[in-house]
């Protein structure tokens, strides 16, 4: 086709190595390549020739002979312009370009794999409790999907034949068609990408391999799962058509919120109201714990709200190991209403000796109140 220097169409020199030259080529088929240029004449032009200088000077043979006999050497290795794509000097550079080798007929030869029928993965969803998780729980679940036909095992031929090798595709479930440049493969249009024919289909499933049926399953939770969790089931989705391989089954936990706690990780958190009188003089509360039992908690004089305090491996179970998270309580001080008359007599008498003592916080606030007025 060309007979500019090769060099020149790829714009590199002859000291250049194997990784300058695939570069610049793959530079100049992403510019040119008829899939971006549509129409463009001109393009294409450019991108045969791009492609005929890099099929030479990428293959050390054909490029030292025409590096030593110029066109002459070479010319008879590129008939009519067409380029064996096929070669694994263009593979990755169209890999790149394409994300599916299969577009230039390399992707396939020989018999379709039944892997290529592999059923869908089905979804299961699954709401649990707070304490279901830290448990972990074992259930039932009824499932509609597609099974294997037991009459023909999944071949889709009634009993006593059985699937022929499509006479179209030669087994191979794709078919190949010469588009001008480009030597394009697609599904089989008889077999539908099977790549075999069902003459006398299997009267149960009509020739599918597979019917529809719900099947039950028992279901594992284990403990400490955690909200978005997702189980995975190995095998239990849809058959595949055909006797392809069955799918996956995944199962996903939607752990419900607590009324008491909150999760983060595998240790929990919780608000606890304490009386002014304990969070003064000290005292201690009895509290509940996700596995439903009791936690008494000594509260020291001189609580604040917000402080907070840990219960050591009162938390949830960590599901990849053995170990447990903690509890962590959040004092709330609660304010006092619908006092008697005697309680705010006392609770006056209380704020008269109160304010003659030191009170760290307030006296604190009330400097830097009094600074910011100052500065106004």
């Amino acid at each position: 086709m060309s007979k500019r220097d090769y060099y020149d169409v790829l714009g590199v020199s002859k000291s250049s190595d194997e990784s300058e030259i695939k570069k610049a080529y793959r530079k100049l088929a992403m510019k040119y390549h008829p899939d971006r240029n549509q129409g463009d004449a001109d393009a294409e032009t450019k991108f045969k020739e791009a492609s005929e200088a890099y099929s030479i000077l990428y293959d050390k043979e054909k490029r030292s002979a025409y590096d030593q006999f110029g066109h002459a050497a070479v010319d008879g290795n590129s008939p009519g312009g067409g380029f064996d794509f096929s070669s694994s000097q263009f593979s990755d550079i169209f890999d790149d370009f394409f994300g599916d080798s299969s577009f230039f007929g390399r992707g396939g030869g020989g018999r379709r794999k039944k892997s290529d029928n592999r059923g869908s993965d089905l979804r299961y969803d699954i709401s649990i409790n707070l304490e279901e998780a830290y448990l972990g729980k074992k259930f039932k679940v009824k499932i509609p999907t597609q099974v294997k036909c037991k009459d023909c095992s999944g071949s889709g031929a009634a009993k006593g034949s059985s699937p022929t090798t499509c006479n179209v595709c030669g087994g191979a479930g794709q078919v190949r068609s010469q588009q001008g440049f480009f030597s394009i493969q697609q599904t089989c249009p008889q077999c539908q990408g099977s790549g075999s024919m069902i003459s006398d289909p299997c009267k149960s499933c009509r020739g599918a391999g597979r019917n529809q049926k719900s099947k039950s399953l028992m279901v594992t939770i284990p403990k400490g799962v955690d909200d978005g969790s997702r189980i995975r089931l190995s095998g239990e989705g849809e058959a595949g058509p055909n006797g392809g391989q069955q799918g996956d089954l995944y199962i996903f936990v939607n752990v419900n919120e607590h009324e008491i706690f909150s999760r983060e990780e595998n240790h929990l958190f919780a608000e606890i109201p304490i009386s002014m009188i304990d969070a003064t003089i000290g005292g201690s509360i009895e509290l509940p714990t996700i596995d439903g039992g009791k936690a008494r908690l000594k509260i020291p004089e001189g609580t604040q709200t917000g402080n907070q305090f840990r219960l050591k491996s009162k938390g949830m179970p960590n599901v990849r190991n053995s170990g447990i998270g903690d509890l962590y309580i959040q004092a709330k001080v609660e304010t006092p209403i619908n006092l008697s008359k005697k309680q705010i007599e006392i609770l006056k008498s209380f704020k008269e000796i109160e304010d003659d003592k030191d009170s760290p916080l307030k006296s604190a606030f009330f400097k830097k109140a009094k600074n910011f007025w100052s500065n106004k």
